[in-house]
């Protein structure tokens, strides 16, 4: 995969990502859902920390505003670093399964900041009203923005675990639980061709 292509794959990812997030956005009530079928619906949150909603704030004794900021500026080293592997590879004429892993990472990193950054400031609530897209009364500041989440798994719900089943026997579970986006989507595959092509990503070029 050379660059040309690489930048294909990511631009379609992006305008795919941010069209289906300001769709969202500008169409839902923020929890609103709709079910597609019993497996699969769109629901419509906001998610302010970093994967499954997790804050910095619930880890160190920060505020949620000094603990977003700072995930913000994270990301945005994050895809520097991301962006300059992949050019390093490219020119290296690395494998074709590493430079497709990496090209899908990066666009996913660079979907979900966009949203970091921008979305605050062109974006009103979503609270009781559906949100005007370059509002002139938006919900937060710059690098303060909350990324859109809407695709939804439940396969299974109010299940319970056999009263045979050691610890948990008895208890309540559900499968899949996470709310992402299509961002989210291409970095987990991109990771997930990593881990299982491991050897061809990163066999040494000429072998």
């Amino acid at each position: 995969m050379n660059l040309k292509r690489s930048l294909i794959l990511i631009s379609i990812i992006l305008l795919i990502d941010q069209l289906s997030k300001i769709y969202i956005k500008t169409h839902f009530l923020y929890q609103e859902s709709i079910e597609v079928f019993s497996w699969f619906k769109i629901l419509f949150i906001e998610n302010e920390g970093a994967a499954w909603g997790t804050k910095l704030s619930d880890i160190l004794p920060i505020s949620d505003s000094a603990g977003k900021l700072i995930l913000t500026i994270f990301r945005l080293f994050a895809i520097c670093g991301i962006g300059y592997w992949l050019y390093d590879i490219i020119q290296k004429k690395s494998p074709k399964v590493l430079i497709l892993a990496v090209s899908l990472i990066f666009a996913g990193a660079l979907g979900n900041i966009i949203d970091s950054i921008f979305y605050g400031v062109i974006f009103n609530n979503s609270y009781n009203e559906v949100a005007t897209l370059f509002s002139e009364e938006p919900y937060g500041k710059l690098f303060y923005g909350k990324v859109v989440d809407m695709l939804y798994f439940p396969i299974i719900k109010n299940a319970t675990w056999p009263s045979w089943f050691p610890i948990i026997g008895g208890n309540n579970f559900s499968f899949f639980d996470p709310i992402f986006n299509i961002a989210d989507t291409a970095i987990s595959t991109g990771v997930g061709i990593l881990i299982f092509f491991n050897k061809k990503a990163f066999a040494k070029v000429g072998h």
